[in-house]
């Protein structure tokens, strides 16, 4: 089977196999805080690439493309007196962002979120352009990622996604619930196209019952 007909059978907005689609799951917050996802080139085409659904999730969010030469990156415009503009950034050696960091000033955030594997991500940290000179900030500890999809060879490391959920500490537990819950659904139903867990129940569907999944 060619690479055109597998992208046949994945839903456009959520990337998931037509049959497993979880669009109408999907959580949709309207939030002060911006999310700026600036993914690796590289990492746009991976189906198991998890930061675009925050996209759907987030309205106030928008995704950049990094790595292209023939079309250099300038996130300089993100720089904006109104709002704070922090950089998630996989590294011990910056603050963690947590309710006393944000306390430290008030204005709304705009977050931006390097996507790509531990190494892409780390380096884009350092060389976004127009970004050398932003406050970065790092998760706060967590529990460990339930992406077992892909392999990350950090034991920190999270899945894209898992990563913004755990950053909407900005905006309290119910938008990060929300979204952890959501991840879960999307990580059992990858795990059924993967023939690794157990079929379920899906609307208009009368076979492979197993387990019904709620908003």
């Amino acid at each position: 089977m060619g690479s055109r007909s597998k992208k046949a059978e994945r839903c456009q907005n959520c990337r998931m196999h037509l049959h497993l689609c979880i669009c109408d799951l999907i959580p949709i917050y309207d939030l002060a805080t911006r999310l700026v996802l600036v993914m690796h080139h590289r990492e746009f085409t991976k189906t198991t690439a998890t930061g675009p659904l925050a996209l759907r999730v987030l309205k106030n969010s928008e995704l950049r493309i990094h790595g292209h030469l023939d079309q250099p990156l300038d996130c300089s415009d993100l720089i904006l007196p109104e709002r704070r503009t922090l950089l998630l950034y996989p590294g011990e050696e910056v603050p963690v962002l947590d309710q006393k960091l944000l306390e430290k000033d008030p204005r709304s955030v705009t977050l931006v979120v390097p996507d790509g594997n531990w190494r892409q991500a780390s380096r884009m940290g350092r060389r976004l352009p127009g970004l050398e000179n932003v406050e970065m900030v790092r998760l706060p500890a967590g529990p460990p990622s339930e992406w077992g999809i892909r392999r990350e060879h950090h034991e920190e490391g999270l899945a894209t996604f898992e990563a913004i959920a755990r950053a909407c500490i900005i905006e309290g537990p119910v938008v990060q619930k929300g979204m952890e819950e959501l991840f879960r659904q999307m990580v059992h139903r990858t795990l059924v196209a993967k023939g690794s867990a157990p079929g379920i129940d899906l609307p208009g569907e009368g076979r492979g019952i197993h387990e019904a999944y709620h908003q």
